[in-house]
């Protein structure tokens, strides 16, 4: 029987426990409520396991957990969340930087998330939070690729039987994605194509060069899995940026060349845009500045509304779109604060986010009160705070009304 460490950990909205002084800025501040895969960061060397590792999280509040780990030499890795009864995990691959490496909802399978990856040596932050923001026990796995997977993964599903009864690999003539027949893509080259008429695009790298795979048609909602020429299952990716997709490998993948299964969840014969570009990590943390997913830095690199004190109560109106916009404020002493987010008419579904000036998500909501609106309720202390409001639906824009309220305890 394989050895592995087990460990079960709480988190409550955000405030996961540190894991001391040595995750302090790791991955753009991400790492300092980061628990440390193994117990301990002398032992989270994924390229040193002997077998797989496991954690298992508690997340309410519409908050995350992250999990902490390293690689001392280039390393094929997988990492994996399933949810432990109801609920759809999400997963997020960060670097020491802060850069995002990969992301995942559903390639596990039934709801779980999984990515398959390989990185350079460093130090990473797995965040795992609930799609639903509803409470979520999941389990979260860690390993190299040769370990056992937590999940059944969606390339399992996508596999044919040879007449001999064994699964043909991707390359296959019957498998997903066959390099002979599939449509080149240049780096930095666009395609365009139904799932039903392009099932499958290939590209070409010389391991020099980190780069992004881009599909994009909300209607269609593409779903694109990558493949190395051996058949070998490297990423897949389902709703990146609303129901578009994209897989950012923030390290060189090996040279040779790739295939990418196309498929198209809601209508497979609207065409889909491919690119195959060079990663631009700048970018990457752009887009999530813009869905509100990481705080941006306060040196005016984006525009942020000052909104200056928030001495009791502060009401405004707000343009509100798919693309977030940013506000800073200031909290003159601990205490509660109240945000809400009202569309006008009931129009728009507002989504609000709420960091520390570090970079911490403190709170996040979606749909309070049965209805489609925004509320967040938090434990503040003396500081500056940053938050985002953005709308749900992709290209859907509306006016709503902000109103932010402060308490302080009865002396």
């Amino acid at each position: 029987m394989q050895s592995r460490t087990f460990t079960v950990l709480l988190s409550v909205g955000l405030a996961t426990l540190a894991s001391g002084a040595s995750a302090q800025a790791l991955c753009g501040g991400l790492g300092d409520r980061g628990q440390w895969i193994g117990g301990s960061e002398s032992v989270s060397d994924v390229s040193l396991f002997s077998s797989y590792q496991d954690q298992m999280a508690l997340v309410l509040g519409g908050g995350q957990y992250v999990s902490l780990f390293s690689v001392s030499t280039p390393t094929d890795i997988r990492v994996e969340a399933a949810a432990r009864g109801v609920g759809d995990p999400v997963i997020e691959l960060f670097d020491s930087a802060g850069n995002l490496v990969t992301s995942d909802d559903d390639s596990g399978g039934e709801g779980s998330a999984r990515a398959e990856v390989s990185i350079a040596p460093g130090t990473y932050c797995l965040a795992m939070r609930s799609f639903e923001e509803r409470p979520l026990t999941a389990f979260i796995r860690i390993g190299r690729q040769e370990h056992e997977p937590l999940t059944a993964g969606v390339a399992t599903d996508m596999t044919t039987e040879s007449d001999s009864g064994m699964a043909s690999d991707g390359m296959g003539m019957d498998g997903p994605c066959n390099l002979d027949t599939a449509v080149g893509l240049a780096l930095g080259e666009t395609g365009m194509g139904s799932a039903s008429e392009v099932p499958a695009w290939r590209f070409s790298v010389d391991g020099s060069t980190a780069v992004s795979v881009v599909a994009e048609n909300q209607s269609a909602d593409p779903y694109i899995t990558i493949y190395d020429a051996m058949g070998g299952y490297v990423a897949d990716n389902d709703d990146y940026d609303g129901l578009n997709s994209r897989l950012d490998f923030a390290s060189p993948l090996a040279a040779g060349d790739y295939c990418i299964a196309m498929a198209a969840l809601s209508d497979t014969t609207l065409p889909i845009s491919v690119t195959v570009e060079v990663y631009d990590p700048a970018a990457a943390m752009a887009a999530l500045y813009s869905r509100g997913e990481a705080s941006p830095p306060l040196d005016g690199s984006v525009a942020i509304v000052d909104l200056g004190v928030l001495e009791n109560r502060l009401r405004m109106d707000a343009p509100n779109t798919s693309d977030a916009t940013w506000f800073s404020f200031d909290v003159p002493e601990s205490g509660l604060i109240l945000i809400e987010a009202i569309a006008a008419g009931g129009n728009g579904d507002p989504m609000v986010y709420l960091y520390d000036d570090l970079g911490r998500l403190v709170e996040m909501n979606d749909d309070a009160g049965g209805g489609f609106d925004s509320q967040i309720t938090a434990k503040v202390n003396r500081g500056t705070y940053l938050m985002a409001l953005r709308e749900v639906n992709s290209g859907s824009q509306s006016m709503v009304r902000l109103v932010m309220e402060r308490y302080v305890p009865a002396q």
